[in-house]
């Protein structure tokens, strides 16, 4: 796969590529750990370069099958000079998209005459199409934040705070089988129209919209994420229920239309048409949706310019929404899966404006 990109070598810092690539995350210490990847037909060896100290957190990899050398090395030792050693005289090296900077610039430093490049067109093309098991980790991240939803009348009640409800929120994703709460957004009344609003003190008050948008990873890594909107202590204006009618449908209308081969363009659009279409175009601020797996934000993006063909296996959001600044506002988001003939959805709790 490098080698079509015309890379030399990829090197891969701890974060999700690693993951994806060792079954590990590590994490990124100021002592460098990396992968070393050389492409197709190139001389160098795979291997793995790690700090004496952090070795045995990887000897349960089963680096000798896959024909990975483990090279260690001592602090007082530069291990960006060890992975120049390593390369086998590249000249142009992909780097993984989340690398430190205190890493990149020694490793131009070791490299002085080598074009450094971003791996994610290397990564993209192997992660964004799951397989059978990434997609049982998704169906179940799906199951897991579902059962959050189906107990927000334990949490959403007039008269309690965002940060309340949200931390009872956070507890119960633990509780329903997430490592932890990756985000939790509640957005009471006017903070509904922040789409990335997290949390606040402001009280939550009777016959008011409230956007619960909520995910984490698994133990595996890969991760959940829905968003359902809700109305608290009592029925929403007969605007809101207007409003969201139109944007139920768009959010149905798109999930119809996703199959392989279409443009990943053309599913923005058939959510953003019925919304233009009802003269809210410009409530709708955001793309319709995002890959998801090891990350809760990956490619392929759901976005208006995005002709990527659609394939078996993708995952990713579907997530339209409508904004009223100062006032409410709403979305629907369900992750999907595109099967053969069309797409699978992994969250199945009710879409409509629930009256809690």
């Amino acid at each position: 796969m490098a080698a079509t990109q015309d890379f030399d070598l990829l090197l891969v810092t701890p974060g999700p590529d690693l993951r994806y690539l060792l079954g590990v995350s590590g994490e990124s210490h100021e002592r460098l750990t990396c992968l070393v990847l050389p492409a197709a037909g190139h001389r160098a060896p795979p291997a793995l370069v790690v700090p004496r100290l952090e070795a045995p957190g990887y000897a349960d990899l089963p680096l000798d099958e896959l024909g990975i050398e483990v090279v260690t090395w001592r602090d007082g030792e530069d291990p960006h000079l060890l992975v120049s050693d390593l390369g086998g005289g590249p000249s142009r090296v992909a780097l993984a998209d989340a690398m430190p900077a205190a890493h990149v610039l020694p490793l131009r430093a070791a490299f002085p005459d080598v074009e450094q490049a971003l791996a994610g067109p290397v990564m993209r093309e192997l992660r964004m199409r799951k397989d059978a098991a990434e997609v049982a980790e998704l169906r179940a991240a799906g199951e897991a934040i579902d059962r959050v939803h189906a107990r927000m009348g334990e949490f959403l009640k007039p008269g309690r705070t965002e940060a309340q409800v949200g931390a009872d929120i956070t507890a119960a994703i633990i509780e329903e089988g997430h490592v932890e709460a990756a985000f939790v957004v509640v957005g009471s009344g006017p903070n509904g129209a922040s789409p990335h609003h997290d949390m606040s003190d402001r009280v939550i008050e009777s016959g008011e919209v409230v956007v619960i948008d909520i995910g984490g990873p698994l133990p595996s890594g890969y991760n959940s994420d829905c968003t359902r909107t809700y109305a608290v202590g009592g029925e929403p204006p007969a605007a809101v229920r207007e409003a969201y009618a139109v944007l139920q449908d768009a959010q149905e209308r798109a999930v119809r239309a996703v199959s392989p081969g279409l443009a990943a363009e053309l599913v923005d659009a058939a959510a953003r048409e019925p919304i233009t279409a009802a003269g809210m175009g410009e409530r709708f601020v955001h793309r319709t949706g995002h890959g998801i797996g090891l990350e809760v934000h990956e490619e392929p993006y759901i976005v208006g310019g995005n002709v990527l063909p659609l394939e078996p296996g993708m995952a990713f959001s579907v997530e339209p929404g409508v904004y009223f600044d100062g006032e409410w506002g709403a979305r629907i988001e369900d992750i999907v899966v595109v099967t053969g003939d069309g797409c699978e959805r992994l969250n199945n709790r009710p879409r409509d404006l629930v009256v809690l």
